[in-house]
Formats: C-alpha cells, structure tokens, sequence
C-alpha cells in the first residue's frame, strides 16, 4: 500500500523471567502508603467524630455551649434533634444539635 512505511511492524515480546518475590516488593510500598495514610488521617478523624458524638448525646439543659456560628449560651430546651440556648434574658435561639460546637465549664458565662 502507499501508507506502509507509517506502520511499523509489532514484535511479540519474550516473556519476562519468573521472579515470585519482585511481586510482593512491588506492593509493599502502595501498603506502607496506606498504613501511614490510616495512622495520620482517617485514625485520628474517627477518634474525634467518636468525642464531638458523645459530646452531643450527653448534652443536657443547663449546659453552657459555644455553637458552630459562634453564638454562647445556657441550653434552655432540648429535643432529639434541636437545642435551644438562651443568649440573653428571654431571648433564646434555636438550633439543630449537630450545631453546638463545645460544651464549656460551668460559670464561663458570667465571666464574659
């Protein structure tokens, strides 16, 4: 044809000598990878998803919280899903659970 010298010709290659232990070496560093990636990332993480869920399940009213926006109050109500914090004399606002950020020592509030 007029386009063969574009094509050039494709060999079969030899089949590489049998090593059994180049395989396991050659994943060793993907696993020492992963175990680093564990012990730094998702290890510490789980930890702290663990602390932030205990700490909202033992919310109880009274407790002097700092919310996710900032916002620092005495917990007034409690319901499965929503907490109200009293931020003043009669004004309270109410948000979801999931939005208290911590839970601070008691009296904090009268010294700010």
């Amino acid at each position: 044809m007029i386009l063969d010298f574009l094509i050039s010709p494709a060999y079969a290659q030899s089949a590489p000598a049998a090593g059994g232990g180049t395989d396991f070496l050659s994943f060793l560093p993907l696993v020492a990878i992963f175990v680093v990636f564990y012990f730094l990332m998702l290890r510490p993480q789980q930890k702290r998803a663990k602390e932030t869920k205990a700490m909202l399940e033992a919310l109880q009213k009274g407790d002097e919280v700092v919310t996710v926006g900032g916002i620092v109050g005495k917990i007034a109500k409690l319901t499965d899903q929503y907490a109200t914090v009293e931020i003043a004399t009669g004004v309270e606002v109410t948000v979801q659970r999931q939005a208290v950020a911590t839970v601070l020592p008691k009296g904090s509030l009268k010294n700010l």
